[in-house]
């Protein structure tokens, strides 16, 4: 939701013209599903990263004004805590080397920002929640000076009507209430983009639901949040009740959280961005002066800038984007679950996995989720975000079955198929779902080094943990300098 925003108040009027103005965008994109031209001939793919910025004793450093400041880079954008900074890739294709293009473009990105980082007495490092951040520094005052996340907060907060409050029960248990959403901006992520086609859109959509939950098992990389050790992609529970809008009694009544996995397969990308709108009361009801209807008669490519503004203000896992590129429109699956680092090459080794047993399951003649239900699927996620390396999923013609042998025996092959569609050359391929075929033989992923290396500091060491959540996140940000992948590093 990157729309710059200055507006503190919205009327009844503003709210009114929203709506309208929305479902007429609506409606423009319905014609457009069905005669537009959509740029769709090329599989062009895009990755986003959030970073955490920390100082040199691990503690969250809220430097990223100044950084963006001396770094001048437009790849380098704010997030939500003055603690974070998001790097766009360049969009491109995967196929030939496009992989290791991205790596070595990633890692000059990361490490010019990180030489403008060390200037203003920081560092980043690439971690799905930051594990030394504590509820005294998530307040909103250490929320980024873009004013659009001040508005979001402001929104959010009165649509709530009282605290946000986290519950989350895993290894130990965290009880708290936070009068802002910042809570949220300990969790940071990796996003994969992928352009498709239209009518190919639901395939892809209904192919990445059906997958997150091994993303999950095999990449998680959050067991720690405010001095606790939750899930072991705790960011998923995080996000999911530090931004929830709806007080209890709206949950009992089954409205829809606004941080969703979703609630049935798709036979359109049309049907995620009406339900969008039949369900979600607008948060930033800002109007564009467009009108679509009218651009769309005189030949040209409408913005429906009210449509994609709300569409990003409601965070499903797996996202649906309308965007304009050199005067084409396109449609792109954003695959939102997967935790930021542990390095670069993890990270591409989660994409390369992603983005081929993605294309793999949507051309397959029998699709997976006409044999798994929406509800399995969901089941399995929260399941993959709780128990990570060790969860045990549910799978079509398998039943129950440890999601590490579920890669290994049939995932793997059909994302080594779907690389191959891509035109992805064969060693770059090899490295990269080499990594991820490793972490389940050997169970570890980024998860489990982060817990051994706690639980190390605390038994053999002796030390607190608020020190030994400290000494791990310093050791991890001189590993991930290396990028070497996580399963390689040394045991605590």
């Amino acid at each position: 939701m990157g729309t710059d925003v200055s507006q503190h108040a919205f009327t009844r009027d503003d709210r009114i013209r929203y709506r309208q103005k929305v479902r007429r965008c609506l409606d423009v994109f319905a014609l457009m599903l069905d005669d537009f031209g959509f740029d769709a001939d090329r599989p062009t793919t895009g990755l986003e990263i959030e970073l955490n910025l920390v100082d040199a004793d691990a503690d969250p450093a809220m430097r990223n004004a100044e950084i963006l400041a001396t770094l001048s880079d437009p790849t380098f954008q704010t997030e939500l805590g003055q603690f974070n900074l998001e790097l766009n890739a360049p969009p491109r294709l995967i196929g030939g080397s496009g992989f290791a293009e991205y790596e070595r473009d990633l890692l000059a990105s990361l490490a010019r920002a990180d030489d403008r980082a060390h200037r203003c007495e920081a560092m980043i490092v690439l971690i799905g929640v930051l594990p030394t951040l504590t509820p005294r520094q998530a307040v909103l005052k250490n929320i980024s000076s873009n004013e659009r996340y001040r508005v979001l907060n402001s929104q959010m907060s009165d649509a709530r009507g009282e605290d946000f409050a986290l519950d989350i029960r895993g290894a130990e248990h965290l009880r708290m209430h936070n009068d802002s959403i910042l809570a949220e901006a300990a969790g940071t992520s990796v996003q994969f983009h992928l352009q498709v086609a239209p009518e190919a859109f639901a395939r892809y959509w209904n192919a990445a639901q059906a997958i997150a939950a091994v993303q999950l098992a095999v990449g998680a990389n959050s067991p720690f949040l405010f001095g606790k050790q939750l899930w072991a992609e705790t960011r998923i529970a995080l996000f999911e009740q530090s931004t929830d809008t709806r007080p209890d009694e709206l949950k009992a009544q089954g409205v829809r959280p606004r941080v969703w996995f979703g609630e049935r397969w798709i036979t359109s990308i049309f049907d995620l961005f009406e339900e969008n709108v039949r369900y979600f009361p607008p948060l930033l009801p800002i109007c564009d002066p467009e009108d679509p209807a009218e651009v769309l008669r005189a030949g040209g490519v409408p913005r429906l800038a009210e449509l994609r503004l709300h569409n990003g203000t409601i965070y499903r896992w797996n996202r649906p984007v309308y965007d304009i590129m050199n005067g084409r429109p396109h449609l792109r699956v954003e695959n939102r679950v997967m935790p930021a680092g542990p390095t670069v090459v993890d990270m591409l080794a989660n994409a390369a996995f992603y983005f081929g047993l993605a294309r793999a399951l949507a051309e397959s003649d029998r699709p997976v989720w006409s044999q798994l239900t929406f509800g399995q699927a969901e089941a399995n996620f929260h399941t993959a975000a709780r128990r990570g390396i060790d969860a045990t999923v549910h799978w079509p013609a398998v039943g129950e079955v440890r999601a590490t042998d579920l890669v290994l025996r049939r995932l793997l092959p059909l994302a080594y198929a779907g690389l191959d569609r891509f035109g992805v050359e064969p060693k770059h391929r090899d490295r990269l779902l080499g990594i991820v075929e490793e972490r389940c033989l050997t169970r570890r992923n980024g998860a489990v080094w982060q817990a051994e290396a706690v639980r190390a500091a605390e038994r053999e060491r002796g030390l607190s943990r608020k020190r030994a959540l400290h000494d791990m996140v310093q050791r991890y940000a001189e590993l991930q300098r290396a990028n070497e992948p996580v399963h390689t590093w040394p045991r605590p």
